[in-house]
């Protein structure tokens, strides 16, 4: 087995009594976008700063391939970070800030930057200092997506684009993930995550309770499952998988379906279906099963 691309291992972090993040062991393989989801207060941005060294663990440890997260200069030199909160130099231009940018990281692909530019829309002729929040995060993102860098540590990377621009954002992280490189994607907007991401990690209250890919995490909740009749519908009590039926009427049934589905298409099969709709869950529904209402 080869070097992760990130890791930790009983990461834990306290301030005061508040415990931030609680030993938390993660690993994310080269090659993968790993969507890192919880609300705020979770503990994410509390991780993203120990996974970069810019707060020490209160106990455990994380690297960036072999380097040791506390080696900072060691640890991004394979590191492209987009923050939260963007904040650039108020005088350069967008195409300086970019070329300093360049210059400090582990090496860019200018043609693929300049290619960026095109695609998010950017005046690069501008100060910095005149950028909308919307605009400082695209100077970001394509610092990050043109880096050679293999770690892309992405922190709500998306929050004043508008929704053009997540499309754009989505194709980005698509190529850096065909380049080999490692996205990890810290966000609280769940589509986005499902649209892009391999596998997902669920922070509640600083604790890892979930780790799994996006179609294991809807396998583990049920289907939705509504259809009418022509004539009369199927007996489906005791069919496997077949949770919380209702009928609604004399020709329609509702139910959930859990598990393998042959028993109950083949229940339908048999039956005069004029109508059959199936509803996957997305992962936002998911989210919120696993946290009830504290989630909103």
């Amino acid at each position: 087995m080869g070097v992760a691309a990130l890791r930790t291992e009983n990461l834990s972090k306290r301030y005061g009594r508040l415990l931030a993040v609680d030993d938390l062991t993660l690993d994310v393989p080269v090659g993968e976008v790993f969507g890192f989801l919880g609300p705020n207060g979770a503990g994410k941005s509390t991780t993203i700063r120990m996974i970069l060294g810019l707060a020490r663990p209160t106990s455990g440890r994380a690297w960036i391939a072999n380097a040791d997260a506390v080696d900072v200069a060691a640890a991004h030199r394979l590191i492209a970070y987009v923050p939260a909160d963007v904040a650039l130099w108020p005088r350069m231009t967008g195409a300086e800030v970019l070329d300093l940018f360049g210059r400090i990281g582990p090496g860019v692909d200018t043609v693929y930057r300049d290619e960026l530019v095109e695609r998010f829309a950017l005046d690069v002729s501008k100060p910095a200092g005149t950028y909308s929040t919307g605009n400082r995060q695209k100077i970001a993102l394509v610092a990050a997506f043109a880096t050679r860098a293999p770690l892309l540590v992405l922190d709500e990377p998306t929050s004043g684009l508008d929704p053009l621009m997540e499309l754009e954002f989505r194709r980005a992280v698509a190529s850096a993930r065909d380049n080999g490189q490692t996205v990890f994607l810290s966000s609280h907007q769940l589509a986005e995550v499902e649209a892009v991401c391999n596998r997902v990690g669920i922070l509640r209250a600083g604790k890892l309770i979930e780790v799994a890919s996006v179609a294991t995490l809807r396998r583990l909740h049920r289907t939705e499952v509504a259809a009418t009749f022509t004539g009369t519908p199927p007996d489906l009590t005791g069919i496997a998988g077949v949770d919380r039926l209702h009928h609604d009427g004399a020709m329609s049934v509702r139910f959930t379906l859990n598990g393998s589905p042959v028993e109950a298409l083949r229940a339908l099969a048999d039956a005069d279906v004029a109508t059959i709709s199936v509803r996957e869950p997305s992962l936002e529904e998911i989210f919120l099963a696993y946290y009830g209402q504290d989630a909103r």
